[in-house]
């Protein structure tokens, strides 16, 4: 007697069959695969028992061995909590896999470097920070992916505090360092100096307080710049500010600004999008003249590039559908590639500026209005960053090679 009880499972899978993107992530986007032979008796001898025990002791007496017979010096953890997935918000680990498959298949092409997705279920720091700390041995170094502020902030301190590789939560620094870039050359492009640069940060999450300290990093000036919230103007008299914000609060705004992103804006030069809320053109149109907007919320902009345009000389967007693209693909496989290859124990803030000057220097000699970063597939600019990368890092003393 057949059942006449459906899987709703096998529904929906229908339902997605023929669309082209379910089509290309089905069975997922990566594999592991082998880089010896395994065709014979003596192959098998030298892959595993009894050849891989004399590997194992010499590692055993000199653990920095593990570099040269491991792959861990080609190899990052790609870490997730899914608590903050793209712009879908806390949907999880297992949701949140198809973007840490994404991202390492990223690092592969775009890097040479060999990547694991690990999407762990739990939102604890203590955890988070215990399981990462367990699992490093077996990698090169650890790249933070979609983790909530302002946990991530804790997480990245603690394990750059308990780890000797490098740490790096793309989402604050990767984002922050590709403005970085583009704000260097926007400036150049408009004869402008960066400390000369009025700059409003929409947005205090983990990419907004990441972008405002690579920016005071990189010649902008703090007391200059003014960081908004969903509540306003962040400043000291501000009764609401946990330790972050507070932090913020002290470095910048130093006129004492008030009010909300329309008072912020007022003969501003430039305007740095990373929160998601919208911004009217009103607002926008009151910048002074010549200035710059980078609107990075994905999909949707806090202010259209074709309004932004009006009122603005430079516009940059996240998205890959308008010129001037702030992707961090253009920052993190090349920093893990120069970090890796110096054997760098930790990513300093003199590496992450070397790597802003080495995006913007590969499009410095053919600047426009609508070319300000290079494209996310310009073969040059991994290459170009990993030796800005390995060149700082040996000269801050923490590289190993």
């Amino acid at each position: 007697m057949s059942s006449s009880i459906v899987d709703p499972s096998d529904t929906v899978a229908s339902s997605l069959d023929g669309d082209p993107v379910f089509d290309l992530h089905r069975g997922g986007k990566m594999v592991v695969a082998s880089t010896v032979p395994l065709t014979s008796r003596e192959d098998l001898s030298l892959a595993y028992t009894p050849g891989v025990a004399r590997v194992c002791e010499a590692i055993a007496a000199d653990e920095s061995l593990v570099d040269d017979y491991t792959w861990v010096s080609h190899t990052v953890a790609v870490v997730t909590d899914g608590s903050a997935v793209l712009g879908l918000g806390n949907i999880g680990p297992r949701a949140a896999m198809p973007v840490m498959e994404g991202k390492a298949v990223l690092f592969k092409q775009f890097g040479g470097v060999d990547a694991v997705p690990i999407c762990l279920d739990t939102q604890d720091v203590d955890e988070i920070v215990a399981v990462v700390t367990a699992l490093a041995p077996s990698f090169g170094g650890i790249n933070l992916e979609d983790i909530s502020a302002p946990r991530c902030f804790e997480i990245e301190r603690r394990l750059d505090e308990a780890l000797p590789i490098p740490i790096f939560h793309d989402d604050q620094h990767g984002t922050a360092i590709v403005v970085l870039a583009a704000l260097r050359n926007a400036a150049a492009l408009l004869d402008r100096k960066l400390g000369d640069l009025r700059v409003v940060i929409s947005g205090a999450g983990a990419a907004g307080v990441a972008v405002a300290k690579m920016l005071f990093a990189g010649g902008v000036s703090a007391g200059d710049t003014v960081v908004c919230d969903s509540r306003g103007i962040i400043h000291r008299d501000r009764p609401d500010l946990g330790a972050t914000k507070a932090e913020l609060a002290e470095l910048t705004n130093s006129a004492g600004r008030t009010g909300g992103i329309v008072e912020a804006l007022a003969g501003a030069d430039v305007l740095i999008g990373v929160s998601g809320g919208q911004i009217a053109e009103e607002a926008v149109a009151a910048m002074a003249p010549g200035g710059i907007v980078f609107a990075l919320a994905n999909p949707t902009p806090e202010v259209h590039p074709d309004v932004a345009a009006r009122h603005a000389a430079v516009v940059a967007t996240g998205r890959s559908d308008f010129p001037n693209q702030i992707n961090n693909v253009l920052a993190f496989p090349g920093i893990f590639r120069g970090a890796l290859d110096a054997r760098a124990t930790v990513i300093t803030d003199a590496m992450k500026v070397a790597a802003a000057d080495a995006i913007a220097g590969v499009v410095a000699e053919a600047l426009s209005a609508d070319a300000i970063v290079p494209s996310p597939l310009d073969p040059r600019v991994a290459p170009a960053v990993a030796a800005a990368v390995a060149a700082a890092a040996r000269r801050d003393g923490v590289a190993r090679a």
